[in-house]
């Protein structure tokens, strides 16, 4: 009996890649809307993380091994008060090496030209560093010892109307002058970080001088730290004492979760995997029935369903793969030009490779359509 043809995976690429070309403007609409696709994904699953990161960058930038919050604190952003006593508290641990008071609040700032926009206060000690902004340098904290002295975001200059170095300005009605600036300290809320000493931000957020937001704690080397945690929480049961982590996830939590940011994020990227699907689909189907006649051939010629199957898989992972090649340079460039914003597109290798995973996916889903017709291609249909 005559063996059946080979037909080897070189010659599987070619003919997938003979279909795609064949008609140069279904091929280019195919490539156009898996780009789209990929950019669209891309860029939503790159705001999600880069929200995520946003919203919880306050607590990541800030060396404590616990916080104590207020009681059902859900975010860093919105908080009830402590009072400062709770330092004496919590130092009386053998364990807790250091305790430093981290001030966090929402006040009014007036722009020189009369606007009112919403900033965040964050009030810290100088002296520790415990809160400070990082990437800041030792001249700039002692800059905050002058009167009034406050830091703000570069990126937020133009909304916040400074122009320079020695600005004079307006918090809730107490004078401030900009001293220093901060680099890529992004606020969720779109409310600007302001930094100052935490004596000036409660006097700027009308706070008592016994009063704080938040308790940062240092433990000492070797420290259990879920131990010491367990004891603060008991010794102190109307706070939430937690780990930085915690907090970070509890924070990105909120924002993401309970406001529904997340959720229309994940929403367009969705939209964006659907509408790559349907036209891939459409382009691999309309190529599909284009070509019966040369496929039932193939069949009489003695080529198996799989290796017609796989003709179909490889124009769609050859749609996958250069569809993708273009929308994650795309997606890079995104990602890049959100280091100048304050809307912040992160693009670690990892969602790269999702991005990468999820493109393979749509354009296989796209060519079930012609998979499923291709199965009932029979080779004496070419006779007829």
């Amino acid at each position: 009996m005559p063996s059946r043809p080979s037909w080897p995976l070189s010659g599987t690429l070619l003919l997938a890649w003979r279909n795609l070309t064949h008609e140069r403007g279904r091929f280019a609409a195919t490539l156009v809307g898996v780009v789209f696709s990929v950019a669209l994904m891309g860029i939503q699953l790159g705001l999600l993380i880069g929200f995520a990161r946003t919203a919880s960058g306050l607590v990541d930038s800030t060396h404590a091994d616990l916080w104590v919050l207020p009681y059902g604190t859900a975010n860093v952003d919105i908080s009830g008060q402590l009072l400062l006593r709770r330092e004496i508290e919590a130092l009386s641990l053998p364990d807790v090496a250091q305790a430093d008071s981290l001030l966090v609040q929402f006040a009014f700032w007036k722009t020189p030209d009369g606007r009112t926009e919403s900033v965040s206060i964050v009030g810290f000690d100088p002296a520790s560093r415990v809160g400070a902004p990082p990437g800041v340098d030792e001249a700039t904290l002692r800059a905050l010892q002058i009167d009034d002295g406050i830091l703000v975001e570069r990126l937020f200059m133009q909304k916040l109307g400074v122009e320079r170095l020695g600005q004079v300005v307006e918090i809730n009605g107490h004078r401030a002058r900009v001293v220093g600036f901060t680099e890529g300290i992004r606020s969720f809320t779109q409310s600007p970080y302001v930094f100052t000493t935490h004596a000036r931000a409660a006097r700027y957020v009308n706070y008592h001088t016994s009063q704080t937001t938040y308790l940062l704690l240092r433990l000492r080397p070797g420290a259990d730290l879920e131990a010491v945690r367990e004891r603060l929480q008991a010794r102190m049961p109307k706070t939430d004492v937690v780990t930085p982590r915690t907090f970070a996830g509890r924070t990105q939590y909120y924002w993401l979760v309970v406001t529904g940011a997340g959720f229309a994020l994940l929403l367009a990227a969705g939209l964006g995997l659907m509408v790559g699907t349907v036209i891939v689909g459409q382009t691999l189907y309309s190529s599909t029935i284009d070509r019966l006649t040369e496929y039932a051939t193939l069949r009489a010629m003695g080529a198996s369903s799989a290796w017609l199957r796989r003709i179909v898989l490889s124009q769609a992972l050859l749609s996958a793969a250069l569809g993708y090649s273009v929308g994650i340079v795309l997606v890079w460039l995104a990602a890049q030009l959100s280091r100048y914003s304050t809307v912040l597109v992160s693009l670690p290798l990892w969602n790269a490779a999702l991005l990468a995973l999820l493109t393979l996916a749509m354009c296989a889903m796209g060519a079930w359509m012609s998979i499923r017709r291709l199965a009932r291609v029979e080779p004496s249909s070419v006779f007829q």
